[in-house]
Protein backbone atom coordinates (compact mmCIF):
# COMPACT_ATOMS: atom_id res chain seq x y z
CA UNK A 1 0.00 0.00 0.00
CA UNK A 2 3.23 2.44 0.89
CA UNK A 3 4.35 1.97 -2.40
CA UNK A 4 1.33 2.21 -4.01
CA UNK A 5 0.82 5.92 -2.78
CA UNK A 6 4.55 6.38 -3.11
CA UNK A 7 4.24 5.99 -6.69
CA UNK A 8 0.99 7.78 -7.21
CA UNK A 9 3.02 10.81 -5.53
CA UNK A 10 5.61 10.39 -7.93
CA UNK A 11 3.54 10.75 -11.01
CA UNK A 12 1.04 13.66 -9.39
CA UNK A 13 3.74 15.85 -8.05
CA UNK A 14 5.32 16.85 -11.00
CA UNK A 15 1.90 17.69 -12.13
CA UNK A 16 0.97 19.54 -9.46
CA UNK A 17 4.14 21.62 -9.17
CA UNK A 18 3.99 22.15 -13.10
CA UNK A 19 0.15 22.93 -13.01
CA UNK A 20 0.77 25.48 -9.67
CA UNK A 21 3.22 27.48 -11.49
CA UNK A 22 1.09 27.47 -15.03
CA UNK A 23 -1.86 28.81 -12.93
CA UNK A 24 -0.14 31.21 -11.11
CA UNK A 25 1.55 32.98 -14.17
CA UNK A 26 -1.36 32.75 -16.55
CA UNK A 27 -4.21 33.21 -14.08
CA UNK A 28 -5.00 37.47 -15.52
CA UNK A 29 -4.67 35.97 -19.59
CA UNK A 30 -7.09 37.60 -21.71
CA UNK A 31 -7.46 33.99 -23.76
CA UNK A 32 -9.19 35.59 -26.89
CA UNK A 33 -6.06 37.80 -27.45
CA UNK A 34 -3.93 34.85 -26.98
CA UNK A 35 -5.84 32.79 -29.78
CA UNK A 36 -6.06 35.62 -31.50
CA UNK A 37 -2.24 36.08 -31.57
CA UNK A 38 -1.60 32.08 -32.00
CA UNK A 39 -3.94 32.04 -34.85
CA UNK A 40 -3.72 35.43 -37.05
CA UNK A 41 -0.53 37.04 -36.06
CA UNK A 42 1.73 34.54 -35.76
CA UNK A 43 3.45 33.07 -38.57
CA UNK A 44 3.49 29.67 -38.48
CA UNK A 45 5.83 28.87 -41.68
CA UNK A 46 8.73 30.03 -39.20
CA UNK A 47 7.20 27.87 -35.96
CA UNK A 48 7.20 25.11 -38.44
CA UNK A 49 10.17 25.25 -39.41
CA UNK A 50 11.59 25.15 -36.09
CA UNK A 51 9.54 21.89 -35.47
CA UNK A 52 11.98 20.35 -38.38
CA UNK A 53 14.80 21.31 -35.72
CA UNK A 54 12.87 19.50 -32.81
CA UNK A 55 13.10 16.01 -34.97
CA UNK A 56 16.58 16.19 -35.82
CA UNK A 57 18.06 16.24 -31.96
CA UNK A 58 15.79 13.43 -31.55
CA UNK A 59 17.62 11.42 -34.73
CA UNK A 60 21.11 12.25 -33.87
CA UNK A 61 20.32 11.25 -29.97
CA UNK A 62 19.04 7.80 -31.46
CA UNK A 63 22.42 7.75 -33.99
CA UNK A 64 24.80 8.52 -30.64
CA UNK A 65 23.07 6.01 -28.82
CA UNK A 66 23.45 3.09 -31.36
CA UNK A 67 27.40 4.28 -31.51
CA UNK A 68 27.77 3.54 -27.68
CA UNK A 69 26.33 0.25 -27.91
CA UNK A 70 28.74 -0.99 -30.25
CA UNK A 71 31.55 -1.56 -28.67
CA UNK A 72 29.61 -3.42 -26.32
CA UNK A 73 28.80 -5.80 -28.48
CA UNK A 74 25.17 -4.68 -28.77
CA UNK A 75 23.65 -4.60 -32.38
CA UNK A 76 20.29 -2.52 -31.93
CA UNK A 77 18.83 -1.48 -34.87
CA UNK A 78 19.15 2.71 -36.12
CA UNK A 79 15.34 2.09 -36.57
CA UNK A 80 14.36 0.64 -33.09
CA UNK A 81 17.00 3.41 -31.51
CA UNK A 82 14.89 6.19 -33.22
CA UNK A 83 11.85 5.13 -32.54
CA UNK A 84 12.63 4.25 -28.45
CA UNK A 85 14.09 8.04 -28.69
CA UNK A 86 10.72 9.12 -29.49
CA UNK A 87 9.00 7.04 -27.57
CA UNK A 88 11.35 8.04 -24.77
CA UNK A 89 10.47 11.83 -25.28
CA UNK A 90 6.76 11.32 -24.79
CA UNK A 91 6.49 8.47 -21.81
CA UNK A 92 8.42 11.39 -20.14
CA UNK A 93 5.80 13.59 -20.24
CA UNK A 94 3.35 10.95 -18.40
CA UNK A 95 6.19 10.26 -15.97
CA UNK A 96 9.08 12.85 -15.53
CA UNK A 97 12.46 11.17 -16.36
CA UNK A 98 11.12 7.49 -16.81
CA UNK A 99 12.35 8.25 -20.27
CA UNK A 100 15.30 6.62 -19.85
CA UNK A 101 14.18 3.30 -18.55
CA UNK A 102 11.55 3.21 -21.38
CA UNK A 103 14.26 3.59 -24.45
CA UNK A 104 16.44 0.79 -22.99
CA UNK A 105 13.40 -1.34 -22.40
CA UNK A 106 12.35 -0.58 -25.61
CA UNK A 107 15.67 -1.59 -26.90
CA UNK A 108 15.39 -4.89 -25.10
CA UNK A 109 12.03 -5.89 -25.92
CA UNK A 110 12.51 -5.53 -30.07
CA UNK A 111 16.52 -5.96 -30.60
CA UNK A 112 17.23 -8.20 -27.56
CA UNK A 113 19.70 -5.66 -25.82
CA UNK A 114 21.41 -5.76 -22.31
CA UNK A 115 19.11 -3.43 -20.49
CA UNK A 116 21.87 -2.49 -17.96
CA UNK A 117 24.15 -2.17 -20.90
CA UNK A 118 22.07 -0.02 -22.48
CA UNK A 119 21.28 2.05 -19.28
CA UNK A 120 25.35 2.68 -18.64
CA UNK A 121 25.40 4.20 -21.87
CA UNK A 122 22.47 6.71 -21.07
CA UNK A 123 24.14 7.72 -18.15
CA UNK A 124 27.55 8.53 -20.33
CA UNK A 125 25.42 10.45 -22.97
CA UNK A 126 23.72 12.42 -19.70
CA UNK A 127 27.60 13.18 -18.41
CA UNK A 128 28.04 14.46 -21.96
CA UNK A 129 25.30 16.30 -22.55
CA UNK A 130 25.91 18.26 -18.96
CA UNK A 131 29.10 19.29 -19.99
CA UNK A 132 28.26 20.60 -23.47
CA UNK A 133 25.23 22.45 -21.55
CA UNK A 134 27.68 23.71 -18.68
CA UNK A 135 29.95 24.79 -21.67
CA UNK A 136 27.27 26.33 -23.53
CA UNK A 137 26.10 28.19 -20.48
CA UNK A 138 29.34 29.51 -19.84
CA UNK A 139 30.10 31.33 -23.02
CA UNK A 140 26.49 32.66 -23.10
CA UNK A 141 27.22 34.36 -19.86
CA UNK A 142 30.35 35.64 -21.01
CA UNK A 143 29.25 37.16 -24.62
CA UNK A 144 26.43 38.29 -22.96
CA UNK A 145 28.26 40.10 -19.65
CA UNK A 146 29.63 43.01 -21.18
CA UNK A 147 26.46 44.06 -22.90
CA UNK A 148 24.46 43.10 -19.62
CA UNK A 149 26.77 45.37 -17.61
CA UNK A 150 26.40 48.20 -20.50
CA UNK A 151 22.61 48.26 -20.33
CA UNK A 152 22.88 48.48 -16.59
CA UNK A 153 25.07 51.64 -17.08
CA UNK A 154 23.21 52.73 -19.52
CA UNK A 155 20.13 52.63 -17.63
CA UNK A 156 21.09 53.42 -14.14
CA UNK A 157 19.89 50.41 -13.46
CA UNK A 158 21.49 48.01 -10.10
CA UNK A 159 20.89 44.53 -9.81
CA UNK A 160 18.67 45.55 -6.39
CA UNK A 161 16.22 46.80 -9.25
CA UNK A 162 15.93 43.94 -10.90
CA UNK A 163 15.41 41.50 -8.41
CA UNK A 164 12.58 44.17 -6.91
CA UNK A 165 10.45 43.36 -10.19
CA UNK A 166 10.08 40.30 -8.58
CA UNK A 167 6.87 39.69 -6.19
CA UNK A 168 7.12 37.27 -3.72
CA UNK A 169 5.53 34.91 -5.31
CA UNK A 170 7.69 34.74 -8.11
CA UNK A 171 10.33 34.38 -5.10
CA UNK A 172 8.51 31.45 -4.17
CA UNK A 173 8.17 29.94 -7.34
CA UNK A 174 12.02 29.90 -7.54
CA UNK A 175 12.43 28.82 -4.18
CA UNK A 176 10.39 25.59 -5.20
CA UNK A 177 12.04 24.95 -8.46
CA UNK A 178 15.45 24.53 -6.76
CA UNK A 179 13.55 22.62 -3.64
CA UNK A 180 12.46 20.14 -6.57
CA UNK A 181 15.96 20.04 -8.16
CA UNK A 182 17.67 19.41 -5.39
CA UNK A 183 14.78 16.75 -3.88
CA UNK A 184 14.88 14.76 -7.48
CA UNK A 185 18.98 14.72 -7.11
CA UNK A 186 18.67 13.16 -3.56
CA UNK A 187 16.12 10.09 -5.04
CA UNK A 188 17.75 9.32 -7.49
CA UNK A 189 21.17 8.99 -5.44
CA UNK A 190 18.67 6.24 -3.04
CA UNK A 191 17.68 4.81 -6.04
CA UNK A 192 21.33 4.30 -7.19
CA UNK A 193 22.02 2.75 -3.96
CA UNK A 194 19.17 0.57 -4.08
CA UNK A 195 20.35 -0.39 -7.38
CA UNK A 196 24.17 -1.48 -6.61
CA UNK A 197 22.72 -4.58 -4.69
CA UNK A 198 22.41 -6.19 -7.65
CA UNK A 199 26.38 -6.87 -8.96
CA UNK A 200 25.63 -8.88 -12.26
CA UNK A 201 23.75 -5.58 -12.78
CA UNK A 202 25.81 -2.87 -11.81
CA UNK A 203 28.95 -4.48 -13.53
CA UNK A 204 26.50 -4.22 -17.10
CA UNK A 205 25.92 -0.61 -15.98
CA UNK A 206 30.06 -0.20 -15.71
CA UNK A 207 30.50 -1.60 -18.78
CA UNK A 208 27.87 0.95 -20.38
CA UNK A 209 29.33 3.93 -19.03
CA UNK A 210 32.72 2.98 -19.89
CA UNK A 211 31.71 2.68 -23.26
CA UNK A 212 33.01 5.84 -24.53
CA UNK A 213 36.40 4.70 -24.76
CA UNK A 214 35.69 2.00 -27.38
CA UNK A 215 33.60 4.21 -29.31
CA UNK A 216 35.07 3.52 -32.94
CA UNK A 217 34.37 6.97 -34.31
CA UNK A 218 34.71 9.27 -31.10
CA UNK A 219 34.71 12.47 -33.07
CA UNK A 220 31.87 11.91 -34.92
CA UNK A 221 30.37 10.75 -31.61
CA UNK A 222 31.17 14.35 -30.03
CA UNK A 223 29.98 16.18 -33.29
CA UNK A 224 26.65 14.59 -32.74
CA UNK A 225 26.77 15.77 -29.14
CA UNK A 226 27.08 18.91 -30.41
CA UNK A 227 24.81 18.96 -33.14
CA UNK A 228 22.15 17.96 -30.57
CA UNK A 229 22.08 20.99 -28.56
CA UNK A 230 22.96 23.05 -31.59
CA UNK A 231 19.51 21.73 -32.83
CA UNK A 232 17.39 22.01 -29.69
CA UNK A 233 18.62 25.50 -30.02
CA UNK A 234 17.70 26.27 -33.06
CA UNK A 235 14.72 24.98 -32.26
CA UNK A 236 13.77 27.15 -29.95
CA UNK A 237 15.47 30.24 -31.75
CA UNK A 238 13.43 30.07 -35.30
CA UNK A 239 10.54 30.34 -33.06
CA UNK A 240 11.33 33.52 -32.16
CA UNK A 241 10.52 34.32 -35.88
CA UNK A 242 7.21 33.78 -35.63
CA UNK A 243 6.11 36.60 -32.94
CA UNK A 244 7.21 40.14 -34.36
CA UNK A 245 7.73 41.35 -31.04
CA UNK A 246 10.66 38.84 -31.02
CA UNK A 247 12.61 41.21 -33.24
CA UNK A 248 14.78 42.62 -30.36
CA UNK A 249 15.85 39.76 -29.18
CA UNK A 250 19.23 39.20 -30.41
CA UNK A 251 20.48 35.81 -31.29
CA UNK A 252 23.25 35.89 -28.41
CA UNK A 253 20.60 37.20 -26.07
CA UNK A 254 18.45 34.34 -27.46
CA UNK A 255 21.52 31.52 -26.52
CA UNK A 256 21.44 32.79 -22.79
CA UNK A 257 17.64 32.43 -22.97
CA UNK A 258 17.83 29.32 -24.40
CA UNK A 259 20.79 28.09 -21.75
CA UNK A 260 18.58 29.48 -18.94
CA UNK A 261 15.65 27.58 -20.12
CA UNK A 262 17.57 24.13 -20.19
CA UNK A 263 18.66 24.36 -16.75
CA UNK A 264 14.44 25.23 -15.97
CA UNK A 265 13.59 21.50 -17.42
CA UNK A 266 15.74 20.06 -15.01
CA UNK A 267 12.79 20.46 -12.52
CA UNK A 268 10.59 16.96 -12.86
CA UNK A 269 7.45 18.38 -14.67
CA UNK A 270 6.35 17.22 -17.96
CA UNK A 271 8.57 18.62 -20.68
CA UNK A 272 9.55 21.40 -18.06
CA UNK A 273 5.96 22.56 -18.20
CA UNK A 274 5.86 25.41 -15.45
CA UNK A 275 9.39 26.22 -14.31
CA UNK A 276 10.30 26.56 -18.28
CA UNK A 277 7.52 29.10 -18.81
CA UNK A 278 8.82 30.67 -16.27
CA UNK A 279 12.53 31.29 -16.94
CA UNK A 280 12.18 31.97 -20.22
CA UNK A 281 9.04 34.47 -19.36
CA UNK A 282 11.61 36.97 -16.77
CA UNK A 283 14.82 36.19 -19.23
CA UNK A 284 12.50 38.00 -21.77
CA UNK A 285 11.26 40.52 -19.37
CA UNK A 286 15.02 41.39 -18.27
CA UNK A 287 15.94 41.93 -22.25
CA UNK A 288 12.85 44.37 -22.73
CA UNK A 289 10.18 42.76 -23.61
CA UNK A 290 6.77 42.98 -22.29
CA UNK A 291 5.88 40.60 -19.84
CA UNK A 292 2.26 39.95 -21.40
CA UNK A 293 4.11 39.11 -24.81
CA UNK A 294 6.76 37.06 -23.05
CA UNK A 295 3.72 34.58 -21.49
CA UNK A 296 2.37 34.30 -24.70
CA UNK A 297 5.53 33.75 -26.50
CA UNK A 298 6.13 30.88 -23.57
CA UNK A 299 2.81 29.45 -23.42
CA UNK A 300 2.66 29.13 -27.80
CA UNK A 301 5.89 27.71 -27.72
CA UNK A 302 6.10 25.65 -25.63
CA UNK A 303 3.08 23.81 -26.22
CA UNK A 304 3.25 23.56 -29.33
CA UNK A 305 6.88 22.03 -28.76
CA UNK A 306 5.28 19.69 -26.93
CA UNK A 307 2.56 18.38 -29.04
CA UNK A 308 5.34 17.70 -31.34
CA UNK A 309 6.86 15.48 -28.76
CA UNK A 310 3.65 13.57 -28.58
CA UNK A 311 3.13 12.98 -32.45
CA UNK A 312 6.79 11.50 -32.21
CA UNK A 313 6.02 9.43 -29.73
CA UNK A 314 2.84 7.81 -31.33
CA UNK A 315 4.86 7.87 -34.52
CA UNK A 316 7.61 5.78 -32.65
CA UNK A 317 4.81 3.37 -31.08
CA UNK A 318 2.96 2.89 -34.31
CA UNK A 319 6.04 1.73 -36.48
CA UNK A 320 7.79 -0.31 -33.32
CA UNK A 321 4.64 -2.40 -32.95
CA UNK A 322 4.64 -3.09 -37.04
CA UNK A 323 8.19 -4.00 -36.96
CA UNK A 324 9.31 -7.51 -35.87
CA UNK A 325 12.70 -8.23 -34.58
CA UNK A 326 15.37 -8.57 -37.14
CA UNK A 327 13.60 -6.43 -39.68
CA UNK A 328 15.07 -3.13 -40.57
CA UNK A 329 18.57 -1.69 -40.31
Amino acid sequence: MKSLIKNVLQIIMPFVLGLGILWWMYRGTDWRAFMHCVLHEMHWHWMLLSLLFGIVPQMLRAWRWRMALEPLGEHARRRTCTDAIFLSYAASLVIPRVGEVTRCGTLRKYDGVSFSRALGTVVTERLVDSLCMLLFTGVAFLSQLPMFLRFLRTTGTSVHDILARFTTTGYLVTLLCLVAAVAVGLVLVYKLKVFRKGRDMLADLRDGVLSLRNVRNLPLYLLYSVGIWVGYFLHFYIAFFSFDFMASITPAAAFLIFCVGSFAVLVPTPNGAGPWHFAVKTMLVLYGIAEPQAIVFALAVHTIQTALVVLLGAFGWARLNMTRSGEGA
